[in-house]
């Protein structure tokens, strides 16, 4: 049995399929964001008192009061590292570069020393 080699459309249908990933994970990002603000927001101003003792009411808010945003936040930055690591690929490929650059001069430092004179 022949196997037939993939056709163009074979590799445009892959490329659609990533992009629409691609496209997917970011709206995914973004409602996170949003959702994180909303929530977080609303217990800032539920936790300063401002639903239940009036404006002028405020108390001081604890240390309590970061904790949600705080590790959420952590939870918000893995996703985003997650969703635009293909936006670092900058940092890899400098340092694929610069990984090269040393190996390079080592190689030569070698060749320097190495000669019989």
């Amino acid at each position: 049995m022949e196997v037939n080699p993939p056709t163009m459309d074979h590799f445009d249908k892959d490329k659609y399929e990533r992009a629409k990933k691609q496209m997917e994970d970011i709206k995914g990002f973004y409602t996170h964001l949003v959702v994180y603000l909303i929530i977080n927001i609303s217990l800032f101003f539920v936790n300063l008192g401002l639903f239940s003792k009036g404006w002028m009411g405020l108390e001081y808010p604890g240390w309590a009061i970061f904790t949600t945003p705080f590790f959420w936040g952590i939870g918000l930055l893995a996703h985003g590292l997650y969703v635009f690591q293909y936006k670092f690929r900058f940092f890899k490929e400098w340092e694929e570069r610069k990984i090269q650059e040393y190996m390079e001069e080592e190689e030569e430092e070698f060749k320097k020393t190495s000669r019989w004179d």
